[in-house]
């Protein structure tokens, strides 16, 4: 499991394109027949990926300090893939391309297969600290509530689909969710915003072989930004802005955890706030 400590807003400021690069940017997610884990000290959050050809047994690291990985923790599960299937000691669940998974603190089994070995699950996952068990439920797309945002005029007509927050899935802290761009949109989360209560991961995805996003962060009078491509994802603190444009439409996953789960709860940065 690689590591990755917390950033001041002060040294961010004086860092070059490769130490952001260093501290911010995971790559490498969906390495076949691997798995792939990032801890980072934002809200002690997990991110992983995994790209099973044989089943794949999640475990625990002396970097959590827990006899199995979810112990202490929980975790969504959304498969970017092929058909896979998800095992735990309290059943198994076939999720196909952007179906998820929700997994409660206690869960002791987790392991990771894919149906078809010439088309394999790309399971990405966001992992955080749990006080308490919630259901482990498994997400289907088709029933996931679709809230259509933007506009044609400001290139960010979008579709956010909530996978795990208060008013669908229950969970302690974790949020999760997708959000997809139209065709001819490439902004996301424009005007942007900080939440200082919650650090976010962002994972890009289904963009073209040459395609980028710029990845914009920082504190808003001090931004910088992180060319990421396809099946990349962003650590972003919680004071930072985190929104990008792309080359192209694209689609992201965006996680979430820490004080609070209200998907509202954002400070709005005036557009003549922006440096």
């Amino acid at each position: 499991m690689e590591i990755r400590y917390s950033v001041s807003p002060k040294d961010f400021k004086k860092y070059t394109t490769e130490q952001i690069r260093e501290y911010f940017l995971i790559q490498g997610l969906f390495r076949p027949g691997k798995i792939k884990m990032v801890y980072s000290h934002e809200d002690r959050i997990i991110v992983g990926g995994v790209c099973p050809q044989e089943p794949i047994l999640l475990e625990a690291g002396k970097e959590i300090g827990a006899r199995y990985f979810l112990e202490r923790r929980e975790m969504g599960i959304i498969n970017l893939g092929g058909k896979g299937k998800v095992t735990t000691d309290r059943g198994e669940y076939i999720l196909e391309q952007k179906d998820g998974l929700y997994i409660g603190k206690g869960t002791r089994k987790v392991e990771f297969s894919s149906m078809d070995d010439s088309n394999p699950a790309k399971f990405y996952f966001n992992s955080g600290p749990a006080h308490m068990t919630y259901p482990t439920e498994k997400i289907e797309i088709k029933n996931v509530t679709a809230n259509r945002l933007g506009s044609p005029e400001g290139a960010n007509v979008r579709t956010i689909y909530k996978y795990i927050h208060p008013d669908g899935v229950k969970s302690c802290q974790l949020v999760m969710g997708m959000t997809v761009l139209e065709p001819n949109s490439i902004w996301n989360t424009m005007p942007c915003h900080t939440h200082d209560r919650r650090m976010e991961v962002y994972l890009y995805w289904e963009m073209d072989e040459d395609g980028v996003v710029f990845h914009l962060m920082g504190e808003p009078a001090q931004t910088r930004h992180i060319v990421v491509r396809n099946e990349e994802a962003v650590i972003s603190p919680n004071w930072s802005i985190h929104s990008g444009v792309g080359t192209k439409r694209y689609t992201f996953i965006w996680g979430m955890v820490g004080e609070n789960q209200q998907f509202d709860d954002m400070d709005h940065v005036p557009m003549a706030d922006l440096r």
